[in-house]
């Protein structure tokens, strides 16, 4: 059955919400963030190894990040990129991998990741991984991973549940986006709802039926394709439709649509590090309750701070709290962590004054 699990991992984000530390050249998923010696695409490429083949995990990302995927997972092929010519979101991402899976193997089970979610439990998720792929492989269904809630998170999407399990698989109700912290509370206290984990897992058949009932131009366009795909025509023919693709996700255009999602209930220390203050959480602390990540610190009087370095920098701060404080060779951040939403609007702001250098 391994032979016909294959997976897409998408990668072309930029990862704005983590600037000056992730740019547009070296976005976080090529981003050592724990010091682990590996960045966060490499631990889930590493993840997706315990689960099928490596030559059946593919790289979905901007054209302009093919040398940097290259160098950091050499044990993949080129043929075994999805170069996107534009951002276009996650829906065209998964046609194009849908269609090219499918000219390989008909009857594939595919999961779809994201390249920058931590995983805490491993060996829970791969156990979660494989109990999907089995249900995709007798089942048209769409199926998710959605994580059992541990608090009144106001920065994940939500997954309403019908609450009638079958062996672990629920029927989708509806899905919910970033609630406020009210409603949160109240998904929390009633027990049917999981955090929306981004991932998922189909066969080949009831992923391309929901293209063509949701989508169906989209469709059109990556399934006239399927004479080109893993042939050197590949590139030329994605470069000449991408552009006119449009830029929904794959939520929008068709989970939150399709009758026939299913959710399994997951719990593998799962975060979508989308944020500095995430990234805050997850990490260890001094008994001041500051994260010291990289660089030599000095502090005074400071707690509950992210403070991130260039290697061999040296910062001596004095009565700082509650402040994100991220160095790069040209660019210093120091920003509330209640405010770090602004931090994408400072991107927007510093490439028209600034120009590309800074981001």
């Amino acid at each position: 059955m391994a032979q016909k699990n294959y997976c897409v991992i998408m990668a072309g984000g930029v990862g704005s919400r983590f600037w000056p530390f992730s740019t547009s050249k070296r976005p976080k998923q090529f981003l050592d963030l724990f010091g682990t010696g590996r960045t966060l695409i490499q631990m889930t490429f590493d993840r997706m190894c315990k689960v099928m083949p490596a030559e059946n995990i593919f790289i979905a990302s901007n054209s302009s990040y093919k040398d940097l995927i290259l160098e950091q997972l050499p044990e993949i092929k080129p043929s075994q990129l999805l170069l996107e010519p534009a951002r276009r979101n996650t829906a065209p991402c998964i046609a194009y991998a849908t269609y090219k899976i499918a000219s390989l193997c008909p009857d594939a089970n595919i999961v779809v990741a994201a390249s920058d979610h931590l995983i805490l439990k491993e060996d829970e998720f791969v156990q979660s991984i494989t109990k999907g792929l089995e249900y995709t492989s007798t089942h048209n269904d769409l199926l998710t991973l959605g994580i059992k809630p541990s608090r009144p998170e106001t920065g994940y999407g939500y997954i309403q549940t019908d609450g009638e399990s079958d062996n672990g698989v629920y029927k989708v109700k509806t899905f919910t986006e970033k609630p406020n912290l009210e409603m949160a509370t109240i998904f929390l206290e009633s027990g049917d709802f999981l955090w929306n984990s981004g991932m998922f897992l189909w066969n080949v058949k009831a992923i391309s039926e929901a293209f063509d009932l949701y989508a169906p131009e989209m469709a059109l366009k990556f399934r006239s394709g399927m004479e080109f795909y893993n042939t050197p025509a590949e590139q030329g023919y994605i470069d000449k439709i991408y552009q006119s693709c449009t830029n929904k996700s794959i939520d929008y255009v068709i989970m939150e649509k399709a009758k026939n999602v299913k959710v399994i209930e997951a719990d593998f220390g799962w975060s979508d590090l989308g944020t500095w203050g995430s990234l805050y959480e997850l990490s260890d602390k001094d008994e001041d309750a500051n994260v010291r990540q990289k660089g030599k610190l000095m502090l005074y009087d400071c707690k509950d701070n992210i403070i991130t370095l260039p290697e061999g920098k040296l910062a001596v701060i004095q009565g700082a709290e509650d402040f994100i404080i991220a160095e790069t060779d040209n660019v210093l951040l120091i920003c509330k962590k209640d405010q770090e939403q602004r931090i994408r609007d400072f991107v927007n702001e510093t490439k028209v004054q600034m120009g590309d250098e800074f981001v």
